[in-house]
């Protein structure tokens, strides 16, 4: 049986045994908070809506998150004063990583529902999530079940409604810098092409990075950067290059020392709306409504680039649920043979983003 299976059974077997107090509403001043998730590196910075939200309303709260091991990093410079724990269903003896946060007053369950169950195995008091998980049983540990919005919102904004109706906006250094190895930056000034992403789908044509590369190097050194795995898309010759070899806290730091960014829809761009760098993120299948600025990064330097309405973004599910505004493509390579919403974007509309700064 795999570790995941069995941290299932065992999450299952001791929320069916909790015994909590009786709670009426929700704690009005909660002591200690959880926000209990297991996203990934992208979706994981979206919290920040939704930590600055809860350290505004709990100002003397003890806030604990949960993040992936690889992803914890980030959080050293303790945003918004969180504490991280490590959690991954995947790792044996996951439950005891949530020892720290027990019977905490108040916990809220971002994207994911059947975490509502693990909330409850550990004894939170009362669990806050978004409606609609399905199956149903998935909602079964919730006490709390917030709406999702009714009209166009985007993602941070939706994670922080669980905290409550209204919140500050992101200001320069509320998520500070985390810790790092030291490592060679590039000379500024330069521009960061980071152009790998989770499917090929969100690739943009090696001609267009080729042609921005060429308009870019008037003013930057244009800087090449991707994952492990897509060395093959850095072009032959490109210099300076970072072929998934930095880890995040250095990812981190050569996103916040560039002059200008320009990056595909992933969690480089989520890191660019922290660190403050100027950002033209191209959009193709996903959402820039659900994953760009939104209100919370609305004073940020940061630009979608996208084709409204494009015919075949017509998928409006995010998270096992059906959102009736959601304009979205989650298909694969079997059901779409290219990135006809990628081939879409021109080099001029990143230079406009980039105010022309090419």
């Amino acid at each position: 049986m795999s570790a995941r299976a069995l941290n299932r059974i065992r999450t299952l077997g001791r929320a069916a045994l909790s015994i909590r107090p009786a709670a009426r509403a929700r704690p009005e001043h909660p002591r200690r908070v959880l926000v209990l998730h297991e996203l990934l590196l992208g979706d994981t910075l979206m919290l920040a809506p939704l930590l600055a939200r809860l350290r505004a309303r709990y100002g003397d709260a003890t806030i604990y998150v949960t993040a992936r091991p690889a992803l914890l990093p980030l959080f050293s410079g303790r945003p918004y004063g969180v504490i991280a724990i490590p959690f991954d269903e995947r790792t044996p003896g996951a439950l005891a990583d949530l020892e720290t946060a027990r019977d905490c007053d108040l916990a809220i369950v971002p994207g994911e529902n059947r975490y509502t169950v693990t909330a409850r195995a550990v004894g939170a008091r009362w669990i806050a999530a978004l409606a609609g998980g399905r199956p149903g049983w998935k909602n079964w540990g919730a006490d709390e079940l917030v709406a999702f919005p009714g009209q166009a919102a985007n993602l941070g904004e939706i994670f922080a409604s669980l905290a409550g109706p209204s919140g500050p906006r992101y200001r320069p250094g509320d998520w500070p810098a985390p810790a790092h190895k030291t490592f060679p930056l590039p000379q500024r000034p330069y521009a960061l092409l980071h152009i790998g992403a989770s499917t090929p789908l969100k690739y943009w044509p090696s001609e267009c990075w080729a042609a921005l590369a060429k308009r870019l190097s008037a003013r930057y050194t244009p800087v090449w950067s991707c994952g492990p795995k897509e060395t093959d898309l850095i072009p032959q010759g490109a210099h300076p290059t970072y072929p998934g070899n930095l880890d995040l806290a250095q990812l981190w730091h050569l996103v916040a020392n560039a002059g200008v960014l320009v990056t595909l829809d992933t969690g480089v761009a989520n890191i660019a709306k922290l660190t403050g760098t100027r950002t033209a993120c191209l959009f193709g299948p996903s959402s820039a409504l659900l994953t760009g600025r939104g209100e919370f990064w609305k004073d940020a330097p940061f630009t979608e680039v996208t084709v409204a309405d494009f015919p075949c973004r017509d998928q409006p599910v995010l998270f096992g649920r059906d959102i009736t505004w959601l304009r979205t493509c989650r298909r694969t390579l079997a059901e779409c043979a290219r990135p006809r919403c990628m081939e879409a974007l021109q080099v001029e509309d990143v230079v406009r983003a980039l105010g022309g700064d090419a």
